[in-house]
């Protein structure tokens, strides 16, 4: 059912529908969630700020968590990996750039929306996506793989991962408000690329 879409006193209304009306619903509730945050987050507030009900909301999103993360998935962006010209470098810069991303408003959010999830399987892959996706690391291990500094048999995803996994349990399950770069140095050296260079080994 098309919603009326809100206009100047007096003027007259044009119906929202379909696509138009669920890219109103975002835009509002990605404003809505970077300034209330998750505890302030409600159907009621991004229905209001959209311009529409509540039943246009329950139709696409079946609760307010399941909406918040579509609206974080609009607030993230995209990062390119980095290209230092070594493993190493690469791998600490990657993690570097999370641990900041981590420690930062956006990635308080983030662990909030983590949190909130709990066993939702399918909301947390989709929050995994933005936490820990495996084709930037894939990337790096690709170049890696390029330059003859690993073998192809180090090429999975759960292995290109495993330094992201680890820098996430510091902020979700330690509750770190930021990683010491020691410790994401001692994720790179004691187990990234000791793991890299066991499945690049040939077998005895």
């Amino acid at each position: 059912m098309p919603e009326p879409s809100p206009g100047p006193s007096g003027a007259g209304q044009t119906r929202r529908r379909g696509a138009a009306l669920e890219e109103a619903i975002l835009r509002a509730a990605v404003d809505e969630l970077a300034e209330s945050g998750l505890s302030g987050f409600t159907m009621d507030k991004v229905a209001a700020r959209a311009g529409t009900n509540k039943n246009a909301l329950y139709r696409r999103w079946p609760n307010r968590l399941a909406l918040a993360i579509a609206a974080y998935r609009r607030l993230a962006t995209a990062v390119q990996p980095p290209d230092t010209g070594t493993l190493r470098g690469d791998v600490l810069e990657w993690l570097r750039q999370a641990n900041r991303y981590w420690s930062s408003p956006q990635g308080a959010l983030l662990r909030e929306l983590l949190a909130a999830a709990g066993g939702a399987t399918d909301l947390l892959a989709q929050l995994q996506e933005q936490s820990g996706a495996a084709e930037p690391w894939l990337t790096i291990l690709g170049r890696a793989v390029a330059r003859g500094e690993a073998s192809p048999e180090a090429l999975h995803p759960r292995v290109a991962t495993v330094a992201m996994v680890l820098l996430r349990n510091e902020f979700v399950v330690r509750g770190t408000p930021a990683a010491p770069d020691e410790v994401l140095v001692e994720i790179v050296d004691e187990v990234y690329l000791p793991l890299v260079r066991v499945r690049s080994a040939p077998p005895s």
